[in-house]
């Protein structure tokens, strides 16, 4: 397709439009913002047909999984872009974690396979390419650690300078390393996500720093491409739900957001469901649906789950909006099913961080309820890589989380043994 499709930003409560000249977060009268595009001036059929003669190419930007779909995502000149090829994650048959949920067709993908081990780099790709549009020398995130480390990387791949802020004490060491090993400027505050995320607005709008959390309407863009990339996977064959962790809300945000394009364009003929799965203690969103009652932030949030440990989601009116089109529902897991379950996803061989594992734990409850039918088609995003919290894989496995409340129930510990045949013949049982 050689058109443009140019785009404009468009506030999710009121429907006040403005142009993408400026630099915009949200709406003059506080709702958050979507990137829109006229649809109408876009041949679906074709488009397809564009997107699968891109597949498999091996070189440039569009080879990358997220720039494959450029034209629902920032339509630019290529050279424009700043990428590192993410996407292209694998979709896997899950195993034993399937029997565990009491699925028999579920698959999993696995965004930690993205370059800086976290879907946050479909979405970062995305932002870096805007801060680049917009000519911005300086990008800064509030993170509790995937956003930090994808954003750090990607700044420098742009030749930017990165500002990060942090919980203290409160951010895994295999991502807090990830942002001080590319360079970014990390900056640890007293209090939670929340309070960083806060003090970053502020701090972006008083000293001319463009803002790389969900918050910023390109950042969804980019993570849109897990559904298109998942549905191209599957042949355009939709499944019959998506399962995905809640904590910023901005990649359910996004994945319904994509979906509705695909459908809007004849794309998909059909609407899968979404489960928004958020542990339970960081569940706002939870508590509004289960409860009818309105939105309210959850003012001190705590879980292992460190990625979703967020009590004011920035996206939650985009995620209602995208859960009531596509008839999804909300659920949350407990600290010991997040990890039971990550026990059965990590023995599966597949591996991820407990974050990802809600969307197996979430899955598990879902069909006990009766809410997914265990014949039923379902896709869980993986959200991290297993690497990004090795202490809670260690810390499970040698059942020391204890002081949390969390039971090593499938615990593989290591054997202390006498360096001899006999002990090894008497630990693996011949």
């Amino acid at each position: 397709m050689d058109k443009m499709i140019l785009c404009w930003l468009e506030c999710v409560n009121c429907q006040a439009k403005y142009e993408i000249d400026e630099i915009r977060y949200s709406c003059d009268c506080g709702g958050t913002l979507d990137a829109k595009r006229d649809l109408s001036k876009i041949d679906g059929a074709q488009l397809k047909k564009t997107w699968e003669d891109r597949w498999g190419m091996k070189r440039g930007p569009l080879s990358s999984g997220v720039w494959r779909y450029k034209e629902l995502i920032f339509d630019l000149p290529e050279e424009q872009l700043v990428t590192r090829y993410e996407g292209n994650t694998r979709l896997y048959e899950a195993g034993k974690a399937g029997e565990y949920a009491g699925l028999k067709n579920l698959l999993l993908k696995h965004e930690g396979e993205n370059p800086t081990g976290s879907f946050k780099d479909r979405g970062m790709t995305c932002g870096t390419t805007a801060a680049k549009f917009y000519h911005a020398s300086t990008v800064a995130c509030a993170s509790t650690g995937n956003t930090s480390a994808s954003m750090a990387s990607y700044a420098a791949i742009a030749g930017m300078k990165s500002v990060i802020f942090i919980p203290e004490g409160k951010i895994a060491y295999g991502k807090l390393a990830q942002a001080l090993a590319f360079n970014g400027i990390t900056l640890q505050i007293e209090g939670n996500f929340d309070d960083a995320m806060q003090l970053v607005q502020e701090v972006c709008s008083e000293l001319n720093i463009y803002l790389l959390n969900s918050i910023n309407p390109f950042r969804i863009e980019g993570q849109k491409a897990i559904g298109f990339e998942v549905l191209q996977q599957l042949d355009w064959q939709v499944p019959d739900w998506f399962v995905i962790p809640g904590g910023n809300l901005g990649n359910n945000s996004a994945l319904s957001k994509g979906l509705q394009e695909l459908y809007e364009l004849g794309i998909i003929n059909k609407i899968p469901r979404i489960a928004v799965i958020q542990a339970a203690g960081a569940n706002p969103l939870y508590t509004m649906w289960k409860n009818h009652t309105e939105y309210k932030p959850v003012l001190d949030p705590d879980t292992i789950a460190t990625a979703i440990k967020i009590g004011n989601p920035i996206s939650w009116e985009k995620s209602l909006r995208g859960l009531e089109w596509s008839n999804g529902v909300v659920e949350e897991v407990t600290e010991q099913e997040i990890m039971d379950a990550k026990a059965m996803v990590d023995a599966s061989g597949i591996g991820a961080e407990p974050a990802s594992c809600c969307t197996v734990a979430g899955a598990k409850k879902l069909v006990e309820a009766g809410i997914i039918g265990s014949d039923e088609q379902v896709v869980g995003i993986l959200t991290g890589n297993i690497l990004k919290d090795p202490d809670a894989v260690v810390g499970y496995h040698k059942d020391e989380l204890g002081s949390m409340g969390i039971k090593g129930t499938f615990a593989n510990a290591p054997q202390l043994i006498n360096p001899s045949v006999a002990a090894v013949r008497a630990a693996i049982g011949k």
